[in-house]
């Protein structure tokens, strides 16, 4: 069932962007980029499901193997999510035996973050499963078409000021735990 906002949106979205006969999809290419991030964002969870990971813990887990040792404050800042929220994710992966903590080493008061051996090999299968995904979101095109294809949406990023590598549902994650937050007394 598609939700209110959506059709809201889609039926929007047509009325300032008719399909045109250069173009038989309806709407425009930023539509397009939207359905294709949903579908992608669902297909991917959908994957890593088997890992029993949600999103937001494989992107964490990727950013503590991009980077080890860097502080839990950096990389709340890094993916623009609440330190709060980091410690909640960390505290998870932590508790399953995939990230430890430790002293940061010129700072007491941060705790640096590494994969645990398992980490690193859930780290191996989680790599697998996101080739698989690109290769079936990809499917139909050349190599060329894909190279192309990466080179025109990373430009688009670039221009948005999309920061590499950090997927921008993190700040919706932020969010959404604001608005969760009671209110202050009084």
């Amino acid at each position: 069932m598609v939700s209110f906002t959506t059709r809201t949106v889609h039926d929007w979205y047509h009325l300032c962007m008719p399909s045109t006969p250069s173009n038989p999809r309806t709407g425009g290419v930023a539509f397009l980029l939207a359905q294709l991030g949903q579908h992608a964002t669902t297909l991917f969870a959908e994957r890593i499901a088997v890992l029993e990971l949600t999103p937001p813990q494989a992107g964490i887990l990727r950013a503590i193997s991009s980077e080890p040792g860097r502080s839990q404050q950096a990389l709340s800042e890094q993916l623009a999510l609440l330190p709060s929220r980091m410690v909640v994710f960390v505290d998870d992966l932590e508790d399953r035996g995939y990230v430890e903590r430790r002293r940061h080493a010129t700072d007491r008061r941060q705790h640096a973050l590494f994969l645990t051996p398992s980490g690193e090999e859930l780290m191996r299968q989680l790599s697998a499963l996101a080739r698989q995904h690109e290769q079936q979101l990809t499917a139909g095109l050349t190599a060329e078409q894909r190279a192309t294809l990466m080179e025109l949406l990373s430009t688009v990023a670039t221009r948005q000021g999309i920061v590499p590598g950090v997927h921008p549902g993190y700040r919706s994650l932020s969010r959404a735990a604001a608005n969760e937050a009671p209110a202050p007394p009084g």
